[in-house]
C-alpha cells in the first residue's frame, strides 16, 4: 500500500483537503483508507451506549458489528503510541493510505499551510514534505507550492508522486465526473 500525509498546523484545513481528495480519488477508481492523528484524546464511544460499558468495565478491546460496518476500539491504556507502520498493517489493502497529521514518520507529505493563522510552516530543508498547499503566494519555498484552492491539481500531484515512487494498480487514465 501507498502511503501520503498531509500535514499541517490545527485549523489549516487539512480534514477538508482530505475529505476533497478521498471523494475525487473514490471517483477514479482508486481505494483509499484513511488514518488520523489526534493530539488529544478523543471518543467515538458515547456515555450509556453498550461498548461505552464495555471499555469503562476494562475490556482491553471493543469490537462494534453492524451490518454495514464494524470497529474497532482499542485501549491504550499505558502502551505506547503505536507506529504508523504498525496501524497501516491492521488496514485492510488499498491502493492508497492518506495520513493526517504523523508529520514525522517518514512519508511524503503535503503541508497545509495559512499564513493568517500566524504559525510558521512545517517545512523545513530535509523534511518528509513534498510540497505546501497554501491559500496565498508564498516565497522562498524549496518545494512546490500549491494552490490549496485548487484541489484538482493537489490530487494531480499526488498521483504524479505516487507513480513517481513506484508504478501504482491506479488507473490515471480514468477521469473523475463533473
Amino acid at each position: 500500500m501507498q502511503i501520503f500525509g498531509l500535514v499541517g498546523r490545527s485549523g489549516s484545513g487539512k480534514t477538508t483537503l482530505i475529505v476533497d481528495l478521498v471523494r475525487r480519488l473514490r471517483q477514479r477508481g482508486i481505494t483509499v483508507s484513511t488514518i488520523k492523528h489526534a493530539h488529544h484524546g478523543f471518543d467515538m464511544d458515547q456515555p450509556g451506549k453498550d461498548s461505552f460499558r464495555h471499555r469503562e468495565a476494562g475490556a482491553d478491546e471493543v469490537l462494534v458489528v453492524s451490518g454495514t460496518r464494524w470497529a474497532l476500539l482499542h485501549e491504550s491504556r499505558s502502551e505506547a503510541e503505536p507506529d504508523l507502520g504498525d496501524l497501516v498493517a491492521r488496514l485492510s489493502p488499498v491502493d492508497l493510505v492518506l495520513v493526517e497529521g504523523f508529520h514525522t514518520h517518514g512519508h511524503p507529505a503535503i503541508e497545509v499551510f495559512r499564513p493568517s493563522l500566524g504559525h510558521d510552516l512545517m517545512w523545513r530543508p530535509g523534511s518528509d514534505i513534498v510540497a505546501v498547499a497554501s491559500d496565498v503566494p508564498l516565497s522562498g519555498l524549496g518545494v512546490p507550492r500549491l494552490d490549496l484552492n485548487r484541489v484538482e491539481a493537489i490530487e494531480a500531484f499526488v498521483l504524479a508522486r505516487l507513480t513517481q515512487r513506484s508504478r501504482p494498480r491506479i488507473p490515471l487514465c480514468a477521469q473523475p465526473d463533473g
